[in-house]
């Protein structure tokens, strides 16, 4: 397969596209809206993996696992939710295929297999989660109950798209009970801090924190948190939710606890996530034309080290030297290949790792023996330089640094120049066609005004930002009053 990728000017979702497929990092299935993860993508999710784990088991988190099947009545409980929902749900009927004696080697469902119960296959855990809460919950000594699970979910999506929108994905959904409304709250508002935390400082991608409005909140939320990441396209992506969920899903499921003072009370609860979309969202934020651009802490291979050589003798005297700068790297925790294959030209394979978005590449020959030196490459800026090979490690630990704040620093200016007030909706309709990114405009607050401007400009209202600040003004399509702005964008 050619390794050309489309322009990300000429067309930005080809250009994903197959940068996806090309760069390894994910399939299309025989399962129609599902992917195949293949290694080098699952690579990058079990670093974010990785990462996060630690950071939910910091904020007292721990992890367990619920069941893949919701029964029909359990999952109907929360009528919110179950709403919500249902149009994406894949629904289990039967238990038991048999020989199809009209059709010789085919295979039908027994007719005599019907559950009792239909079976959801879980588009989001709340329902099993709350049913088994109750068997957990007793007294407020069981309080707060801090769970995430590590699990996929499916939900029957239309249009699909690799990593950002698929049938079947993986995440983590985290489930809390709390005493109090306000422990509730402040745990949902932890966890979006987790969140941004991790998108900022991990995957280099500024983040915008803010709540959503009531049409977009989660349902069964009284609610919802988000981060709101923008791609170099002038699309926003909702990169991880938190959601407080009051005493809804402990009434719809009857979990009580006795208070200290010895009555019945109902839990407070929450429920957060972020999925694979994240890989996504990694891809689009700071990618090129040339292929993946991974930050560093998230990259599988954080620095490849390629020979340049003729004949096995110098091969083998290059592999001895490199042998101890990749353990001199590993011992100060960086992740290193030496690709010695004799399959390929070095070319070929500087094109295969700036495919890759491998952070930085050490090329070595003979020449570089007799002087003591490697010639270095950074994937993100392209430079290169001619350093003594005594200096490597803490020149690799220096640039790797520099490519993270660097690669953070280039989609934060991005972002910021692309976010624009506007006062009037010839204004809104001309930033949206013509510019992207997020539009700060009043809004009158009513689901009515937000349908109407979805409805001619595709523009969804993506947060009202957390640090939104009080501002006398009229609403930008209904020139109702109005005391703040909200971010609009058109969004994956």
């Amino acid at each position: 397969m050619s390794k050309h990728l489309t322009k990300r000017a000429e067309d930005y979702s080809k250009w994903y596209n197959e940068l996806v497929i090309k760069a390894d990092l994910a399939e299309n299935s025989a399962v129609r809206g599902c992917m195949v993860i293949k290694p080098y993508g699952f690579a990058i999710w079990e670093k974010m993996q990785a990462e996060l784990d630690r950071m939910f088991k910091e904020t007292g988190h721990q992890n367990a696992y619920f069941p893949l099947f919701v029964p029909k009545s359990l999952f109907e409980a929360e009528e919110k939710n179950a709403e919500g929902f249902a149009k994406e749900c894949a629904v289990v009927t039967h238990y038991r295929l048999q020989s199809d004696p009209d059709n010789e080697g085919k295979l039908r469902v027994d007719p005599e297999a019907k559950l009792e119960e239909e079976l959801v296959v879980r588009p989001t855990s709340e329902a099993i989660i709350w049913n088994t809460y109750k068997g957990w919950i007793q007294s407020y000594r069981d309080l707060p109950l801090l769970i995430n699970q590590w699990a996929n979910v499916v939900r029957w999506e239309m249009r699909t798209r690799l990593f950002l929108r698929t049938a079947e994905f993986l995440w983590q959904e985290g489930h809390t009970a709390h005493e109090t409304k306000q422990e509730a709250l402040a745990e949902a508002r932890q966890m979006q801090e987790v969140y941004a935390n991790f998108a900022e400082n991990f995957m280099a991608m500024p983040v915008i924190k803010g709540a959503k409005s009531e049409s977009e909140r989660f349902a069964g939320a009284d609610d919802t948190l988000t981060i709101e990441a923008l791609m170099q396209d002038g699309k926003a992506l909702q990169a991880g939710t938190s959601h407080f969920l009051g005493q809804n899903f402990a009434k719809a499921f009857d979990v009580k606890f006795t208070s200290k003072e010895g009555k019945q009370e109902y839990v407070w609860a929450t429920s957060w996530g972020v999925s694979t979309r994240l890989i996504g969202g990694l891809i689009m934020t700071h990618s090129d034309d040339a292929g993946l651009v991974l930050p560093p802490k998230l990259a599988p291979i954080q620095v490849v080290i390629v020979p340049i050589y003729k004949g096995e003798d110098q091969l083998k005297v290059i592999s001895d030297r490199v042998d101890t700068i990749v353990k001199e790297l590993r011992a100060n925790g960086v992740s290193v290949k030496f690709d010695d294959r004799d399959t390929m030209r070095p070319g070929a394979k500087f094109a295969e790792y700036e495919l890759k978005g491998v952070p930085l590449r050490i090329a070595m020959g003979n020449r570089d023996l007799e002087n003591g030196t490697v010639e270095i490459a950074r994937r993100d800026t392209f430079e290169k330089q001619t350093i003594d090979q005594d200096d490597i490690t803490k020149t690799v630990i220096k640039l790797l640094d520099e490519i993270q704040e660097s690669l953070y620093n280039k989609a934060l200016n991005y972002r910021n120049e692309h976010i624009t007030e506007v006062n009037t909706f010839e204004e809104f309709k001309d930033v949206i066609k013509n510019k992207g990114g997020f539009v700060s405009a009043h809004w009158d607050g009513t689901a009515e005004t937000e349908d109407k401007i979805k409805e001619l400009t595709k523009a969804t209202i993506r947060c009202i930002p957390n640090d939104v600040k009080t501002e006398e003004g009229v609403c930008v399509l209904t020139g109702s009053k109005s005391t703040k702005r909200v971010l609009f964008a058109k969004a994956y």
